[in-house]
């Protein structure tokens, strides 16, 4: 009798066993996410039907895209003067359902993405993830979309910084406009290595607003400065990777001669790969600098803090 239920309940718990094509518990989650958006949209949005169109899907065109993020500056900036003379809110609900939400928003993104791709690298290898027009499926491309998107509602942080008279710095307020543009620029670029700078910023999301969740709750933690540490590994990963792809994308434009037999055109358009390069090369010396003048000048005089920077 022992045995026989020892036996029902590992046949029933070998059915949730990982795999490769479906890493989390042997569930399919993109099938849900599909039907659980579609309910939830009534039908409207489905998932897996979406194909990103210039000009059709929302902020999908240069001009609106340059215009939101103009709005926000303009928004942040004019409303840091007008707040002045008011006295700072304290938005502590706010802040906690809004950074709540990016957390669980982050994390449901990574897993979708962690799921399509990990059988392409693991089948295909890692040049191939980041070159091959195989590596842009429809689904990733859906989330990419979904990310950017995100990237908006990230605005909001700063927002509530201005409500509360929060310093603002130039890191902040570079980073949150420059990366919206940026996943823009490769959306439109398709570029075939997003999915390594988007997974990692995700992952490192997931933790950064939980930070601040808890931060917002009033609890105190002691790994904030392992935030930026792992935001300065994160960029030092994705130049690693993107120099790469963009080094493939100059020797097969103009160099063909000097191919290696792994040498080919990286899928994405040469003007995107070096503008994704050069936003993340001014990430990581601008989150060094930060880091540097927080956590080790800072220490000295007893001075510590955190910027939501990512």
């Amino acid at each position: 009798m022992v045995s026989d239920w020892k036996n029902f309940c590992l046949e029933k718990a070998s059915r949730f066993r990982p795999t490769i094509d479906r890493p989390f518990f042997n569930i399919y989650l993109w099938d849900y996410f599909n039907r659980a958006v579609g309910w939830a949209t009534a039908g409207r949005f489905q998932p897996k039907d979406f194909e990103f169109t210039v000009g059709k899907q929302p902020l999908s065109e240069p001009r609106p895209v340059l215009l939101f993020i103009a709005m926000y500056y303009v928004v942040i900036f004019g409303g840091r003067s007008l707040v002045k003379s008011c006295k700072p809110l304290r938005l502590r609900f706010i802040s906690q359902v809004h950074n709540l939400m990016l957390t669980s928003v982050s994390f449901l993104w990574l897993i979708l993405m962690v799921e399509q791709m990990l059988p392409i690298v693991y089948r295909h290898g890692l040049y191939f993830a980041v070159c091959n027009v195989e590596s842009w499926t429809q689904p990733m491309e859906t989330l990419y979309y979904l990310n950017y998107m995100t990237k908006f509602v990230e605005f909001a942080d700063t927002v509530l910084m201005v409500l509360k008279h929060r310093k603002l710095t130039f890191l902040h307020t570079y980073h949150h406009g420059a990366t919206a543009l940026l996943c823009y620029n490769q959306l439109v670029g398709y570029t075939a290595v997003t999915w390594v700078a988007v997974t990692l910023n995700l992952a490192v999301h997931v933790l950064m607003y939980w930070y601040y969740f808890l931060s917002a709750s009033g609890i105190r933690v002691w790994w904030k400065a392992w935030v930026t540490r792992l935001q300065i590994v994160q960029f030092m990963l994705d130049l690693i990777v993107v120099y790469y792809v963009l080094y493939q994308k100059i020797v097969a434009a103009y160099f063909k001669n000097a191919c290696t037999p792994q040498c080919e055109d990286c899928l994405g358009s040469m003007t995107a790969i070096a503008a994704g390069a050069a936003i993340l090369t001014s990430y990581l010396f601008l989150f060094i600098s930060f880091y540097m003048e927080v956590y080790k000048r800072g220490s000295a005089s007893g001075k510590k803090k955190i910027n939501k920077n990512n």
